[in-house]
């Protein structure tokens, strides 16, 4: 089964951190949402099989109105042959959650909520640029169960300049006395061209450390096993049950389609990405063109990815799959260039997978990149 992503790019304010698309200017929202209705014609042929998971995503999707919402979903459903039981999961700031829009998206078919806590601290979310108070932030969660979501996610950012040990400890404790069955804990990347980074090249603030960061991952991993979290992608936490299906079918090497500017799209022998510009992909679509960009992968590109996002996981990379999708030459050299990293007690091989280590988690990246061919 196939994913669809949408990529809603606008949001009211922008976080120092944060390098993804998104305007702050909503005057183009209506005609936005005709250019995804349209894409979504013009694409109808790229998935190849159903649909499970629905992911809006952006920027803030929680600042379209719930009609336009429903119009996305109702062309997807009109496209698309989508699961009966598919996850539909909108991502929403905590600004945005009101008892009455938290209804309407209960009633028109979301039935996940990724929601952009990132602290419990006022001080973090001052200094992030963020949109809400940390009233907003607990209140928020409050809302989201009371209008009947049991599946939720929140996001947290650890590593910040401004978070002690003791306040990081905090956080995860009221997540985890909030009873949240998902969480997606991220550290604090400097991006380029981010205001976080000309703010640091300016030093009016601190750099992160990267030892601060280490350490607030493994106190989270521990915290979080304690818990009776499964920890089951590096930055992702789950209670039995509660795995984003989404998140994972990217990690599994499924095809998914992505609509809207700067959306990636994957099926598996290319990869393509809309162009990153509002007003310029909404004159292409005005005109029935998809402005965008195209990569075939190669053999050794397709196993790249595949060791990247593997070792990610708490699965790790499949020596059947390994040697079955990608052959001898190929599955020797992963085998190979495993062995130092197995030494060193990063890596476990144990007959059938190859996955990290608790101490190889804090590694993951560059151990992948040392497999690489």
């Amino acid at each position: 089964m196939a994913g669809v992503y949408i990529h809603i790019p606008f949001c009211k304010k922008a976080c120092h951190y944060c390098n993804f698309h998104f305007s702050t200017s909503i005057g183009l929202q209506k005609p936005f949402i005709a250019a995804i209705i349209k894409e979504i014609e013009l694409q109808k042929e790229y998935l190849k099989e159903g649909v499970s998971t629905i992911y809006f995503g952006g920027g803030t999707p929680s600042l379209l109105a719930s009609s336009d919402i429903k119009d996305i979903l109702d062309k997807i459903y009109a496209t698309w042959n989508v699961d009966a039981n598919a996850e539909i999961t909108l991502e929403a700031n905590p600004d945005d959650i009101v008892e009455e829009k938290s209804n309407d998206w209960k009633s028109i078919g979301i039935n996940r909520l990724s929601i952009g806590v990132q602290s419990f601290f006022e001080e973090d979310l001052l200094w992030m640029n963020r949109a809400h108070t940390s009233t907003q932030a607990i209140e928020c969660i409050n809302i989201v169960r009371d209008t009947g979501f049991d599946n939720f996610t929140i996001d947290l950012i650890y590593g910040t300049p401004t978070l002690s040990d003791n306040n990081w400890k905090k956080n995860v404790e009221t997540a985890l006395a909030l009873h949240i069955p998902h969480l997606s804990c991220y550290a604090l990347t400097v991006e380029h061209k981010t205001a976080l980074e000309k703010m640091i090249e300016k030093k009016t603030v601190a750099n992160v450390n990267p030892e601060t960061q280490a350490k607030h991952f493994e106190l989270l991993m521990s915290w979080m096993q304690q818990a009776g979290y499964e920890h089951y992608e590096i930055s992702n936490f789950a209670k039995p049950g509660y795995r984003s299906k989404h998140n994972s079918s990217y990690w599994q090497g499924k095809p998914y389609i992505g609509l809207g500017p700067s959306a990636h799209s994957f099926n598996g022998h290319s990869r393509q990405w809309n162009i990153a510009n509002n007003a310029l992909y909404i004159q292409g679509l005005e005109n029935n063109s998809i402005l965008f960009e195209k990569e075939l992968l190669t053999k050794s590109q397709q196993l790249n990815e595949y060791i990247m996002t593997s070792l990610r996981t708490i699965e790790g990379i499949s020596l059947q799959k390994l040697q079955v999708d990608f052959g001898d030459e190929y599955y020797n050299h992963v085998v190979a260039s495993a062995v130092v990293p197995i030494q060193n007690e990063h890596l476990i091989n144990d007959g059938n997978y190859i996955r990290t280590s608790l101490k190889g988690k804090l590694y993951a990246d560059g151990i992948a990149a040392d497999l690489f061919v």
